[in-house]
């Protein structure tokens, strides 16, 4: 059973940082998808950024420069640094895995039907 946990989320304030990180559990595909998603109340949930099997990453255009996403396969876990934060960036942030995804332009998030499992969300809250 793939069970994506995730954790560091909170309150930090405009211009601050927070890392974001996803342990998966019973995730062993070959090739993967990995992704990190957003959501407001009454939004559209939205691709912040992902990265494929080949290595190659992607952002979406509003945090571009100041997000990265990493995994560290050792301990099967996903990452998402976020910098410069911004109030309109109060949101709750999830984890997504699928089987499969290729990466072919910098700007642009697989879609949510790419992940068959996501994690519980953490909220991100931003103060000015």
């Amino acid at each position: 059973q793939v069970q994506l946990v995730e954790s560091g989320g909170g309150s930090v304030q405009a211009g601050g940082s927070l890392t974001l990180s996803c342990a998966t559990t019973g995730f062993t595909y070959a090739t993967y998808c990995l992704g990190w998603f957003r959501q407001a109340p009454g939004k559209e949930r939205e691709g912040v950024a992902a990265l494929d099997s080949e290595g190659k990453t992607t952002y979406a255009d509003a945090v571009k420069g100041r997000f990265t996403i990493s995994q560290d396969n050792v301990k099967n876990t996903i990452y998402l640094r976020m910098n410069r934060l911004k109030p309109e960036e109060t949101e709750m942030y999830y984890c997504a895995a699928g089987d499969w995804c290729h990466i072919m332009r910098p700007d642009m998030v697989p879609p949510t039907y790419k992940y068959k499992h996501w994690s519980q969300g953490t909220q991100v809250t931003v103060s000015s």
